[in-house]
């Protein structure tokens, strides 16, 4: 049985309109040719989309793509261009620094203030302001004016607020990367709190870590479009390999006509793997080799071949190139191989992914391959991780009495 939809978009699209001129006086001195001097930006092209009532959803994409426009669409912020929104239930957002707090009153003041904006009365404010102050961590200025506060002060107040109005729909933007490491760490614990609680949030994080640690289901935005809609590992995939495709062809692009590259990774190989059908597993505990296949159309200046493993969620487990190994590279013109090998490798059970780098002593980058390969350790162990351990255990029982 399928859970109700908390959110549902429906053909949804935003327009903005960029003006050319410089200030305002220019547009009204031009105001017959102003039309000549705007253009219309896209920010979201016919997007549908639907959330379920507990699901944790993130939205991924580069800068620009659209992701925090459309969390202010679906928390009714802004309104869209064309299509629909619906909502149900009470929602709580954090989308921009210090939104909802004026400057000239204080913590305390702006803790009422935010809580009436999002829904609470005054004595159901006056139940839970204690826990608020507590967990923001700033008590000994919430008596003070809310301009005086620092960045991460802004953010742990404002966090508190919304987490404890008890929202069915809670929204969060870039917002939390402000704070300290404990405060974050803080954040992640009541976001999985809630999860566990059944209610819906809706993520906008650059963190693939984070996307993939909390989310069930991942949309990925490219200049407005949705790419992706689907498992975070898969979304993840397909936001890194996207990222590489726009910059290779940016680099490879000259002039207007295309440039071959000199230096290409051509592939990498799992060479120690074993088959079944479309799983490429490597046993626990064996020898690891991963062959780096490079092709040199012309001379090169020396070069550095990288190698990075990580989770099928973007986690990274280990990188190495042959800079830090000190080893030097063929350069000539043709096909070459370097092989990493790993003996007796120690990583846990579950699917990883290879990325591949190739680079100029110098630092220019010279190509990239995202994914260049992917495996899965297959091998019951105990307990559960990155790594595997060999464990023993020894319970000490106490001496009985004669």
């Amino acid at each position: 049985m399928s859970m109700p939809s908390l959110v549902s978009a429906s053909g949804v699209s935003k327009r903005f309109v960029l003006h050319k001129d410089k200030s305002l006086k220019e547009r009204l001195v031009n105001f017959s040719a102003s039309r000549r001097h705007k253009d219309d930006f896209w920010a979201l092209r016919d997007i549908d989309l639907d959330i379920p009532v507990g699901s944790t959803v993130g939205l991924v994409g580069h800068n620009g793509s659209g992701k925090s426009t459309l969390l202010k669409v679906v928390g009714g912020i802004i309104q869209p261009t064309t299509g629909s929104v619906t909502r149900r239930g009470r929602m709580a957002a954090l989308l921009e620094l210090g939104a909802g707090f004026h400057p000239d009153l204080t913590g305390r003041e702006n803790v009422y203030l935010n809580a009436a904006i999002l829904g609470l009365t005054r004595k159901e404010t006056d139940r839970y302001f204690d826990a608020i102050v507590d967990f923001s961590g700033i008590e000994s200025f919430i008596d003070t004016q809310v301009k005086f506060y620092s960045s991460g002060m802004y953010v742990r107040l404002a966090f508190a607020v919304a987490v404890h109005v008890d929202p069915d729909l809670l929204l969060v933007d870039e917002v939390l990367a402000v704070g300290d490491e404990p405060f974050q760490r803080k954040c992640m614990d009541k976001i999985e709190e809630f999860q566990r609680e059944g209610r819906t949030i809706v993520l906008v994080s650059h963190s693939a870590e984070q996307v993939g640690r909390l989310c069930d289901r991942v949309v990925v935005l490219n200049h407005g479009n949705m790419l992706f809609d689907g498992d975070p590992a898969d979304g993840l995939r397909v936001l890194r390999f996207g990222f590489e495709q726009e910059r290779l062809e940016h680099e490879r692009v000259h002039g207007g006509e295309l440039v071959e590259p000199e230096a290409r990774i051509a592939g990498i190989d799992v060479a120690s793997a074993e088959f079944d059908q479309e799983r490429i597993i490597v046993r626990a505990a064996s020898d690891l080799t991963l062959r780096y296949r490079y092709t040199l159309s012309a001379p090169q200046n020396p070069l550095v071949a990288g190698i990075a493993i990580e989770t099928s969620t973007g986690q990274p487990v280990y990188g190495v190139n042959t800079k830090m190994l000190d080893i030097d590279l063929p350069t000539t013109p043709g096909d070459h191989s370097v092989d990493f090998s790993f003996p007796n490798h120690t990583l846990g059970s579950g699917n990883y992914i290879v990325r591949g780098s190739l680079e100029e002593k110098a630092g220019r980058s010279l190509d990239r391959l995202n994914p260049a390969a992917t495996f899965e350790v297959d091998q019951p162990q105990h307990g559960s991780g990155l790594v595997r351990l060999d464990v023993r255990v020894a319970v000490d029982e106490p001496a009985r009495e004669a």
